[in-house]
């Protein structure tokens, strides 16, 4: 059996029906369980390279077959991968597809390891941010929330957080909720490791910011 018929082995009509319905996007549903998708990327991921992966993960997106998309990106999540272009390239290519919260937040998990790996490529993602895609546009806040999460930054990285936040001020003015709720987050995770960042930016922005955002973005800020 080939991998993707592997996932559809496994296919549950009725939790489909319920996963479709949730997501909303318009794809094919299989219904299947993170930890049952996992466990066959696992396997997948010990029999072939780096090459043979993202000739598999490209496969597997292109199905348009929501697991097979979430296992897609999945297979190439890994922190140490060299030489890894072609990861950052199979990445890339599948941003602009980005239309749902559950893909587009599996795939950047893809990209952050990637960024971390080379932080030069902050570049092409602040490109992103200006994108008619909303989903592209929250990408890149979500592919940048290592440097959120980071307890001991170094100067490089300092910059990045500087830069991102930024960008999240950028998105102040836009009122789609998914957009709102990156800020949130951003922030959110950024308040562990940096209260008075995240109370500077509040301040200054968030009068503006909706109502839920301001408040999970200082869900962990002490008064």
């Amino acid at each position: 059996m080939t991998p993707l018929d592997q996932l559809l082995a496994l296919e549950d009509a009725g939790r489909a029906a319920t996963a479709a319905d949730y997501h909303k996007a318009p794809r094919r549903y299989l219904g299947l369980a993170v930890p049952q998708v996992e466990e066959l990327v696992a396997t997948w991921r010990a029999e072939r390279d780096i090459a043979g992966r993202v000739a598999l993960a490209a496969e597997l997106w292109d199905s348009d077959i929501h697991e097979a998309r979430i296992a897609a990106a999945k297979l190439l999540t890994q922190a140490r991968m060299q030489p890894d272009d072609a990861v950052w390239a199979q990445f890339l290519s599948w941003v602009p597809q980005f239309d749902a919260w559950a893909i587009a937040d599996t795939a950047c998990d893809v990209g952050s390891r990637r960024l971390l790996a080379d932080p030069g490529r902050i570049d092409t993602v602040e490109g992103w941010t200006r994108d008619e895609n909303k989903w592209v546009r929250r990408a890149a806040l979500v592919v940048t929330l290592p440097w959120a999460k980071m307890a001991f930054p170094k100067e490089p990285d300092l910059a990045i957080r500087a830069r991102v936040l930024g960008w999240a001020a950028g998105y102040v003015p836009d009122r789609d909720w998914f957009i709102q709720k990156s800020v949130a987050w951003w922030l959110r995770d950024l308040s562990k490791h940096d209260a008075q960042a995240t109370r500077a930016f509040l301040a200054e922005h968030g009068p503006a910011l909706k109502a839920f955002a301001r408040k999970e973005a200082a869900k962990h800020l002490r008064d």
